[in-house]
């Protein structure tokens, strides 16, 4: 994994989006204020991130589905 700021914003906005723990939770809010300031690609998904985008999403899965 290395940094990359778009990479990160759609592996986390997606990530966010699939793993978020209901309307009224934490998670849900940080996807809120995500978009705020990423608009991303209606053709955004999973298939659609670069193999750098993919390590981050499967992290940030990890990270959130742990935390519940």
């Amino acid at each position: 994994m290395y940094f990359d700021r778009f990479d990160i914003a759609e592996a986390w906005y997606l990530a966010l989006a699939h793993c978020h723990a209901g309307q009224w939770s934490d998670s849900y809010a940080r996807l809120c204020r995500l978009q705020t300031y990423f608009k991303p690609s209606p053709l955004l998904s999973v298939d659609s991130l670069t193999d750098n985008g993919r390590e981050i999403y499967k992290a940030a899965c990890a990270r959130l589905l742990s935390t519940r």
